[in-house]
């Protein structure tokens, strides 16, 4: 007896020390900067996984290449990341990185964030090409923003003609509006708060960049970008509708996380009571539906994504 409930005291000693996911896992999602869109998304889904008794944890982090390196690595199950540096990472192009990140899956999309070029109305400034000497602000240093300007204006041969500056986008509108900007530059989703209000202050105009960009074949090297109209009327002064581009931001996992995990997560999130508390948290949300579920993704799905989205028939 004494042997027994010496094996049971130390049984539960152990059971102390030991982490708790050993016996109930808890899933890593990684979202982005504290009152980021990525990171609404990831608290959202870990509320209504609670709710579905599935553990996953939002956790705070650096944004999309940051996801996509902890979701490879397994050190997150889940994240948020645009589908244009999935597919990047995959293939060796990240900006300065030549790693290729294959054990990261592509669950589904999220929403769209375009991009909107803002120059001053009635300048010289008609075009991508027209920046050519021109200073503009792209974005934070190491932001998705920043680093899909730079793509943009490489293929263009432009990078080195144009005087960059990396500023976010409240401080790009100020610059903007001081005069120490000829153009700046967002991507994100419309209508911008900064962009709104440069265009109360200033007349503006926004460059279509849809038909310059997919002349020079930018769309066929760059598959998962999609055409987006902005409607005239999103900014104060556009009379016009312009054609941009836009990329997915999307749910992505680790290669690791369990099928029947994502299969379940995915589940929950993608029905009709999931994407209404989705839209609840965040407007952007209601991009995301069944039939749109895998818009802009030219990466490897997540096995129980392709068993969700051929139960949903949108996998053929």
């Amino acid at each position: 007896m004494k042997k027994m409930k010496s094996l049971a005291l130390a049984l539960v000693a152990v059971a102390l020390i030991l982490p708790m996911d050993l016996f109930s896992q808890v899933y890593k999602f990684s979202g982005g900067p504290s009152g980021g869109t990525y990171q609404y998304y990831a608290s959202a889904i870990s509320t209504i996984a609670k709710k579905n008794n599935l553990r996953v944890l939002a956790a705070s982090s650096g944004g999309s290449l940051e996801n996509i390196r902890t979701c490879n690595s397994g050190k997150s199950s889940f994240g948020v990341a645009y589908s244009g540096h999935v597919f990047a990472a995959l293939n060796g192009n990240l900006p300065k990185d030549t790693n290729k990140y294959e054990d990261v899956r592509s669950l589904g999309f999220f929403y769209g964030a375009p991009g909107q070029f803002i120059v001053k109305k009635g300048s010289d400034i008609k075009s991508l090409k027209d920046l050519a000497g021109k200073r503009v602000g792209i974005g934070n240093a190491g932001s998705g923003a920043a680093a899909n300007a730079e793509l943009m204006f490489t293929h263009l041969g432009l990078w080195d003609k144009i005087d960059a500056e990396n500023l976010g986008y409240r401080g790009a509108a100020d610059a903007f509006k001081n005069g120490q900007l000829d153009a700046f530059w967002v991507f994100a989703g419309y209508p911008n708060a900064a962009v709104l209000e440069v265009a109360l202050q200033k007349d503006i105009t926004l460059i279509n960049l849809w038909d310059e960009l997919n002349a020079s074949g930018y769309f066929d090297t760059n598959p998962f970008f999609q055409k987006r109209i902005i409607p005239a009327g999103t900014y104060n002064g556009q009379d016009a509708d312009v054609a941009s581009f836009q990329d997915g931001a999307i749910w992505i996992a680790s290669k690791k996380v369990p099928t029947d995990v994502v299969y379940n997560l995915l589940k929950v999130i993608y029905s009709e009571k999931g994407l209404a508390h989705m839209v609840s948290v965040h407007k952007s949300a209601t991009a995301m539906s069944i039939e749109g579920g895998l818009t802009g993704i030219v990466t490897p799905l997540h096995d129980g994504a392709t068993k969700f989205w051929k139960e949903m028939g949108v996998i053929k």
